[in-house]
């Protein structure tokens, strides 16, 4: 079966973010006089947006510190995040082996391709454009382009419907369980790579319908191409 329509998360399943998300999270801790995580705890939290990245860092912190609860204001920590980022955001970002290639494959084939993330739209966009990849999308979604956000089911339908695919020819491509639901409630392929930021659960425990290798093999499959040896 040929595909028509391939989404694709960012963060994680295209390009290696951690770094530079760590080093914003980090920067706007310190700015409200709280020390910097260790990178792998703030790793855990990708996915959902820089905001809820927040929200999930500083209910850790509190955890153990609870006297800094009333002293520290959530909402002037998220907008330090949202500067930091600014800051940050493409310096360290990378393209994983094979998104390039793979993207160009599709493109070169007639599948509509798009970027679906929880990532905020102008932060999505920044790391798109200075990795290269801005140009192979016909569509791009973040986390705050729609009312709603992934694992909705409207995100990815929302998708289909603007680039005239159907759901049935189309799957959506992540590295988290986030991905795999989101596909699943939309109805259409729930496919996954198995590196990226799945909270540090495998991507298998989340059953998705297939997981490929790598980006060219996740290509491959949607044109129809016999797997390589």
């Amino acid at each position: 079966m040929r595909y028509d329509l391939v989404s694709f998360d960012l963060d994680g399943t295209l390009v290696d973010t951690a770094a530079e998300i760590a080093e914003a999270a980090c920067r706007a801790l310190e700015e409200h006089g709280i020390a910097r995580r260790p990178v792998p705890e703030i790793v855990g939290f990708i996915g959902h947006g820089t905001r809820e990245l927040i929200l999930r860092l500083l209910g850790r912190v509190f955890e153990e510190q609870p006297g800094l609860a009333a002293s520290v204001p959530v909402d002037r920590v998220q907008q330090s995040m949202d500067h930091h980022y600014a800051l940050t955001t493409g310096t360290t970002a990378a393209p994983y082996p094979g998104a390039v290639a793979a993207l160009r494959r599709l493109g070169a084939a007639g599948v509509k391709v798009a970027c679906v993330t929880n990532k905020e739209a102008r932060h999505a966009h920044r790391v798109l454009e200075v990795t290269g990849l801005a140009g192979f999308f016909a569509l791009t979604i973040g986390g705050d382009t729609l009312p709603h956000k992934k694992p909705d089911a409207r995100v990815l339908r929302y998708v289909v419907q603007v680039l005239g695919g159907e759901l049935s020819r189309s799957a959506h491509v992540g590295d988290s369980a986030i991905d795999v639901q989101a596909a699943r409630n939309a109805g259409v392929a729930a496919w996954a790579v198995p590196y990226g930021y799945n909270g540090g659960a495998p991507i298998t425990a989340a059953d998705p319908d297939r997981v490929f290798p790598g980006l060219l093999d996740v290509a491959d499959f949607a044109l129809g191409v016999t797997p390589r040896a």
